[in-house]
C-alpha cells in the first residue's frame, strides 16, 4: 500500500519526501555515533586492515627437500650442513623448513645430529616419507606406512611440524582414488599438505654438476652461481604472476630447494637477490597459515606445485609451468653457460 501511495505522488512531493527521510536517517546515525564511539570506529579499522599492504607484497619462504641428501659435486658431505646453516644465517633466513627422509639416516646417526642442529638454529623439520617412494609407484597403504615410519622418527625432535610433502611432488598423478585415499589418511593423522608454489628444478642443476664432475668437465663457478640465483628468482616471479591470475591476490609463496651443495654455496646470495627484486623472506610457518593452504585442487594429473595443479584444474589459459622446468632447456642452459659449450 505504501509503495502504491508513493507512486501516485507528484515529483515535487517525492523530492520533499526523500529529503525528509534522509534527514531523519542522518539524525539517527549521528545519535548512534554519540552513544557508541567505539562501535562507530570499528568499520574504519576493518577497512584499514583490508587495505593493509601485506596482501600486495611479494612474500616467500624457503624449504629444503630430501634431508639428509647424498653427496654433491663440490663439498664434503659432513661439512655441508654446517655450511648451509651459516649461509642461511648470512642470508637472513631465520626459519626455513627441511622435509626429511629418516630412512636415509645411517645407523651411526650422524645425520640425526645434523637435522637436530638445523632445528637448534631456528629451522623446522617435517615429513617427506621415510624412503622417498613417489605415490604413483606404490599403493596407498604402502605410502601411508612410509609416512607413519617417518612420523614416528620425527615427532620427538625439536622443530617438528605436522606437515607432509609428497616426494617428487607426485600426488598420485592420474589415480584419483589413490590420491584421495592418501589425502584422507593425512587428514586422519593430523598432517597438513606441505605444498610448494615455486620450483626451479635445483635438483636437476645439481645432477648436471655431479655428471660434469664425473666426466672431468671444467665448470664456470661464477656462471653456475648466477644461473642458480636467476633461475630461482625467475621461478618465484613466475609463481607470483600465476597466483595473481588464479587468486587475484598475492599469497605467501613456498620455494622448493634441496639440501644440496648448491644451496650451501649460494642460498645467501639467492636471498639477497630475492630481496633486491622486491621479495620479503618470511618464516615457513607463514606459508601454511595462508588461506591458500585450505585449497585441495582436483586436476586430471595430480603432480607439481599447488599453483600448477590449481591452474590445471581451472583450465587456465597461458603458461601454467615455469618454462625452465624441462630437461631440454635446463640442459642447454647448463651446457652453454656453465660448461661453455
Amino acid at each position: 500500500m505504501v509503495l502504491r501511495k508513493i507512486s501516485r505522488l507528484s515529483w515535487t512531493d517525492i523530492v520533499a519526501f526523500n529529503v525528509a527521510a534522509f534527514g531523519a536517517l542522518a539524525a539517527f546515525v549521528f545519535f548512534l555515533s554519540q552513544q557508541s564511539p567505539a562501535a562507530s570506529m570499528a568499520p574504519a579499522k576493518e577497512s584499514a586492515k583490508e587495505s593493509a599492504p601485506g596482501a600486495s607484497r611479494k612474500r616467500i619462504a624457503i624449504s629444503f627437500d630430501d634431508a639428509p641428501r647424498g653427496a654433491g659435486a663440490f663439498l664434503d658431505i659432513q661439512k655441508r650442513p654446517e655450511m648451509l646453516i651459516k649461509a642461511l644465517k648470512k642470508g637472513g633466513i631465520t626459519q626455513a623448513v627441511f622435509f626429511v627422509n629418516p630412512g636415509r639416516v645411517t645407523p651411526a646417526a650422524a645425520e640425526q645430529g645434523e637435522l637436530v642442529n638445523y632445528a637448534a638454529h631456528g629451522h623446522l623439520l617435517a615429513n617427506h616419507t621415510a624412503t622417498h617412494k613417489p605415490l604413483s609407484q606404490v599403493s596407498a597403504a604402502i605410502f601411508l606406512a612410509d609416512i607413519d615410519a617417518a612420523e614416528k622418527w620425527l615427532k620427538p625432535l625439536p622443530g617438528y611440524r605436522p606437515w607432509f610433502r609428497f616426494p617428487r611432488l607426485d600426488e598420485g598423478r592420474r589415480d584419483k582414488a589413490k590420491r584421495d585415499a592418501v589425502r584422507a589418511g593425512l587428514k586422519a593423522r593430523g598432517l597438513r599438505n606441505g605444498y610448494v608454489t615455486a620450483d626451479g628444478w635445483d635438483w636437476y642443476m645439481e645432477a648436471q654438476t655431479v655428471q660434469a664432475k664425473k666426466a672431468g668437465r671444467k665448470m664456470n663457478m661464477t656462471a653456475l652461481r648466477k644461473l642458480y640465483i636467476e633461475t630461482h628468482v625467475a621461478s618465484a616471479n613466475f609463481s607470483d604472476r600465476l597466483a595473481q591470475r588464479l587468486l587475484k591476490r598475492r599469497p605467501v609463496q613456498m620455494l622448493l630447494l634441496h639440501e644440496t651443495d648448491l644451496a650451501a654455496l649460494y642460498v645467501d646470495d639467492l636471498a639477497a637477490a630475492l630481496r633486491a627484486d622486491g621479495w620479503e623472506i618470511v618464516p615457513a610457518d607463514a606459508v601454511y597459515a595462508d588461506p591458500m593452504a585450505q585449497m585441495t585442487p582436483d586436476p586430471e594429473f595430480a603432480d607439481g606445485t599447488l599453483l600448477e595443479m590449481l591452474a590445471w584444474e581451472r583450465g587456465l589459459s597461458g603458461g601454467r609451468w615455469f618454462p625452465r622446468n624441462n630437461i631440454e632447456s635446463a640442459k642447454k642452459l647448463f651446457a652453454s653457460r656453465v660448461l661453455g659449450e
